[in-house]
């Protein structure tokens, strides 16, 4: 079983016990944290793609930690003008493991759901 989550303005494909840095969270070492933008579900055959997002499907993860990404250099030069400038940039994040992925759809509802978007 896998889902596909937005977070932070991006999107990433997770499965339970999967490790994953996203944007920075608001939440202390050790919380769970409830990620409810989940945009595809899959388990096995069965596949649920929301529109934009699945309805009732959640994805739980732990907090493992904050840190900050390498150093990012941004160079700017105009040749023959005698103009450069060197900019560096730190990206914050957080490290999270993924426990739980839940869906509040029945089975017979996700194989109808699945069933009207293969047509």
């Amino acid at each position: 079983m896998y889902a596909v989550i937005k977070s932070g303005g991006r999107q990433h494909r997770v499965t339970v016990s999967q490790s994953l840095r996203v944007d920075r969270l608001e939440a202390n070492v050790g919380d769970e944290v409830v990620l409810d933008q989940v945009l595809l579900l899959a388990d096995g055959p069965t596949v649920q793609v929301g529109h934009p997002l699945v309805a009732g499907a959640a994805v739980k993860a732990q907090v493992l930690g904050h840190d900050r990404a390498k150093k990012i250099l941004v160079f700017k030069k105009k040749r023959r003008q005698g103009y450069h400038k060197a900019q560096g940039h730190r990206q914050d994040y957080t490290a999270l493991k993924i426990t739980a992925i839940d869906s509040s759809l029945t089975a017979s509802e996700s194989e109808i759901e699945g069933e009207s978007h293969g047509s």
